[in-house]
């Protein structure tokens, strides 16, 4: 292709659009550091106390849940930050799917276990997925 188009050599590439790219022979690993710091402090959670879990897997959620509406509109913003997220962690994409259901009619409750969700990825900043050149197929969690 050097030979037909004009093209530079960058060698191997260590960031794009929000996901570091660390590589090695036979092996990447992606993840999303700086961009889960981005959506800490967006949120001014940077200080929060971590959790273990995104979201209680028995909690059903309704649209009337009786608790009060909050601001749709950042919401919104919340919910579409961790969906970008969900690009190298699939750990928290059935949370996030569950309370994107709610960004027309948010409720209190909605917000605070969206405020859950960023309190996991705080304890989890570091996670990422890890592809290994192999004869089957397999996503392994790390810490790099």
């Amino acid at each position: 292709m050097m030979k037909v188009f004009e093209i530079t050599n960058l060698g191997l590439m260590s960031y794009f659009l929000g996901i570091e790219i660390k590589q090695k022979e036979n092996e990447v690993f992606i993840s999303q550091n700086k961009y889960a710091k981005e959506i800490l402090k967006k949120f001014q959670m940077e200080d929060c106390k971590a959790v273990n879990t995104p979201m209680n897997q028995k909690e059903k959620l309704c649209k009337e849940d009786g608790s009060g509406k909050v601001d749709e509109a950042f919401y919104r913003i919340s919910i579409c930050c961790l969906m970008y997220l969900t690009t190298t962690r699939p750990d928290i994409l059935y949370a996030v799917s569950v309370l994107s259901r709610f960004m027309h009619c948010a409720s209190e409750l909605h917000l605070e276990i969206t405020k859950i969700m960023v309190r996991y990825v705080k304890r989890t900043i570091t996670y990422g997925a890890f592809f290994q050149k192999s004869s089957r197929f397999q996503i392994i969690w790390i810490l790099w």
